[in-house]
């Protein structure tokens, strides 16, 4: 009681001390804000292109809470704000996310992920199954559709008729997102639904794909590049120009934004190189296993002797070794390393294998795979330590400079192109590197790219949390700022990123 009485007359004195109006005056003075203006931009039909990145994927999955905070729909928020008209998305049907067809869930396209309490579980894992309700051949939604991001779509898809004929689909030719908007004109492509809109502005993220699914299967070589120049109808330069050049030619404004580097997103960086634990009695059986390939090494490395063909360095990268200990690295499998057996026939049976370092970096779902036996009746076959990590689970050091090149060249391509076509442009890549190298602070957050904690990303570690949306939206106001003249920035109208959440409770349906 005493304690409420001390504080009171302390703000007593503070107001006797401060009562000239003048002084109380100058202390409370607020700055008034301009009012929002669009400047040269046209907001009132708005229309955004792209894949998971427009349409609001987060968590693993397309559902309507991640669509409602989804990157456009909460830019056409403020966009109204400027004249900006109504702005339409093709919702799913439930929160639970995943997709059927004609009631059978497709495989592949499972419900969302969810907060286990340790990390990321599956929905299904915590509230039992559940029956996903988004049918692509029973209950599409009705277009037209502002928001146009057709998760997996690569840059070429947004030009491919028949993307999203559901006939396609069995033929690996259709996209069953894309199904789900196309309606009465199954073969128009995603640009034809675009331009049919005449659309006064857009928004235009694509190319991550074009990389991605490389760097998810680990760059095995089941999802290759797009090459920068290739063939008609697939190169990445022409398919992003003539993007460009058709949104354009209508004299509609626009925004761009780049492809951010994978390797500065938690499903690269998440799990160590190094999370096998193991006692002494362990780590000397598994030694032992591995003593007739690391005899072979040295074998190799005494009759390749002066060739120039096997290096003592390579040689040394080869060997295999554990110890008591908590973190060793797993043994992977390395595509780059050299064929002693193509050398020579008596090390033909010597696998280029070697353990991880810190140049290597493991995909997400490694986390639950390593530790893991391949042959359930045998003890001694554990996946990462007797059992390599085969390609699908490692980016191995050529594999990111592989796709570091990628980016660079698609990344001059949308800038050139964006800044010929006078576009507003993102530069999402400095923005991810930011996310990971220390994070960005935000009125009272501070968002970095750590997994679960980090605010940036959801569970998936791909797709941003709609903290993460909110974000990158305030990047892209800026950026119309700066070409158009508008002032969501000065004039007060930048997102509040505590309104947005990080997370979705397992109870939403």
């Amino acid at each position: 009681m005493k304690i409420k009485y001390i504080w009171l007359f302390t703000c007593l004195i503070g107001f006797s001390a401060c009562n000239d109006k003048e002084d109380f005056d100058m202390t409370e003075e607020e700055v008034e804000l301009p009012a929002a203006t669009p400047g040269s931009a046209d907001f009132s039909n708005f229309v955004a292109i792209g894949n998971t990145l427009t349409a609001g994927f987060t968590d693993g999955a397309l559902f309507i809470a991640g669509q409602n905070n989804s990157l456009p729909n909460i830019l056409s928020q403020q966009f109204e704000l400027v004249g900006g008209g109504s702005f339409t998305q093709p919702l799913a049907s439930d929160n639970f996310g995943g997709l059927a067809l004609a009631g059978n869930r497709l495989p592949g396209f499972d419900p969302r992920l969810v907060f286990g309490g340790a990390g990321p579980v599956p929905l299904e894992s915590l509230i039992g199954p559940v029956t996903v309700t988004t049918d692509i051949a029973l209950n599409n939604p009705t277009g037209p559709f502002n928001n146009l991001g057709v998760p997996g779509a690569k840059s070429f898809h947004l030009l491919a008729p028949g993307y999203g004929n559901l006939g396609n689909l069995s033929l690996g030719l259709a996209n069953p997102y894309f199904v789900r908007m196309t309606g009465s004109t199954p073969d128009a492509s995603v640009l034809q639904l675009a331009v049919t809109q005449a659309p006064s502005f857009f928004s235009l993220w694509i190319g991550s794909n074009d990389v991605l699914g490389y760097a998810l299967s680990g760059g095995d070589g089941t999802d290759p590049i797009t090459p920068v120049d290739g063939p008609p109808g697939v190169g990445f330069n022409e398919s992003y120009g003539a993007v460009i050049a058709t949104l354009a030619a209508s004299g509609a404004g626009g925004v761009v934004a780049n492809i951010p580097d994978v390797a500065s997103i938690p499903h690269f960086t998440t799990v160590p190189y190094n999370p096998v634990p193991l006692d002494a009695g362990t780590a000397a059986a598994v030694n032992q296993a591995y003593a007739p390939y690391n005899g072979g090494i040295q074998a190799a490395l005494a009759a390749l002797a002066g060739t120039g063909l096997f290096t003592q360095e390579e040689a040394d990268s080869r060997l295999i070794n554990f110890e008591a200990s908590a973190a060793n690295a797993v043994v992977i499998e390395d595509e780059s390393l050299t064929d002693l057996g193509a050398i020579n026939p008596a090390f033909e049976g010597l696998p280029k294998i070697r353990q991880a370092t810190a140049e290597d970096l493991i995909v997400l779902p490694a986390a639950n795979f390593i530790g893991t036996l391949a042959d359930p009746n045998n003890p001694l076959s554990v996946n990462g330590v007797a059992i390599p990590l085969s390609d699908k689970w490692v980016l191995i050091p050529s594999e990111q400079a592989e796709i570091s090149d990628a980016i660079i060249a698609f990344n001059a391509t949308i800038s050139s192109t964006a800044n010929a076509a006078g576009l507003a442009f993102v530069d999402a890549n400095a923005l991810y590197l930011q996310l990971s190298n220390g994070g960005i602070t935000s009125g009272n957050f501070t968002l970095t790219s750590n997994l679960v904690t980090g605010g940036a990303f959801s569970l998936d570690g791909i797709h941003p949390t709609a903290r993460g949306y909110a974000l990158i939206a305030n990047d892209f106001m800026k950026a119309i700022d700066a070409k158009y003249g508008s002032n969501f920035e000065a004039s007060g109208n930048l997102l509040d990123l505590g309104n947005y959440p990080t997370n979705y409770s397992p109870a939403l349906q």
